[in-house]
């Protein structure tokens, strides 16, 4: 048997959660048309005859502004290591920008137990010109080395079984970690705020998203089986408050109809969830407030 750590690692928006949700075959990490979508580390379990491998998605790599954007990229980072294979995911172009760059030299300087690494082009199923691959594979080779390089799409599966037959090559002979019906141990709280916040990036717009937190104050299921959930919408600005409720509390209404719809199917069972929005202004550069909404920047110093 093999059994081992599968990190994906790439720049915000590359496509990291959405394709661990499609080799896994079941939505665990949200995902939207938003970076930094993905804050905190992420694991999923798959396990076949082959093995079994964990998968650890990551916050994409950026310029941290704030102590939230610290923690994601300490939480990034800190994955390179923690990894027995790693899995760079990048889009199909031969334009390769700071974020790129940085990763290559984080590649070079992190990983010094020489894990393999993978490069994922990703989104192929937006490449019209076939030998575009070649050129950004020889692109990228110039940048680091890495040890197979698979073209695949995340959104219809194209070479999603020869990526899984690359990454079972490499991880190690061990036992298995978890028991085979296991796909994730993230708490059912934790997934609940995810979708919450998923449905908050889906319908907000411009800049408000990324400073937006939420935080489940009751988690409670009756005998007869529904879900009782409260949770506090916290963002940075009267004026953001104003605009996640909407006229006449239209927008609030709409997000929790889609995020209880989410969590429903989650839990397999009826929720009745209550929204709440309070002001916390700049949470994201107070580590305290930063910690308490989850995100410990002190467990990746």
């Amino acid at each position: 048997m093999k059994s081992g750590y599968a990190a994906l690692v790439g720049r915000p928006n590359v496509g990291k959660s959405t394709l661990m949700n499609r080799l896994i075959g079941q939505k665990i990490a949200i995902t939207s048309d938003r970076p930094q979508t993905t804050r905190d580390r992420i694991e999923t379990v798959y396990t076949d005859e082959r093995g079994q491998i964990i998968f650890v998605d990551t916050p994409g790599i950026h310029k941290a502004k704030n102590k939230l954007g610290e923690y994601m990229d300490s939480v990034a980072e800190r994955s390179f290591s923690d990894a027995d294979v790693i899995l760079w995911l990048v889009e199909p172009t031969t334009y390769i920008g700071a974020g790129e760059q940085r990763i290559a030299q984080l590649l070079k300087t992190v990983n010094k137990r020489k894990r393999p690494v993978l490069l994922v082009i990703n989104k192929a199923d937006t490449v019209r010109d076939p030998g575009m691959i070649e050129d950004v594979i020889k692109a990228y080779s110039e940048k680091c080395s890495f040890d197979d390089c698979i073209c695949v799409s995340a959104i219809t599966g194209r070479n999603e079984d020869e990526l899984m037959e690359s990454i079972f090559s490499f991880i190690p002979e061990g036992p298995l970690y978890y028991d085979e019906e296991t796909v994730t141990e993230i708490p059912l709280r934790s997934i609940a705020e995810e979708l919450i916040r998923e449905q908050l990036l889906k319908n907000i717009k411009d800049e408000i998203p990324h400073g937006i937190a939420v935080n489940i104050q009751k988690f409670r299921e009756r005998r007869d089986g529904l879900y009782d959930i409260d949770a506090d919408i916290i963002c940075e600005r009267d004026s953001h408050k104003g605009i996640i409720i909407g006229r006449g509390g239209e927008m609030l209404k709409r997000i929790g109809t889609a995020a209880r719809a989410e969590i429903e199917e989650q839990l397999g069972a009826q929720v009745n969830l209550k929204l709440f929005v309070k002001v916390r202004k700049n949470w994201r550069d107070d580590e305290n407030m930063v910690k308490n909404f989850g995100y410990d920047l002190r467990k990746y110093r």
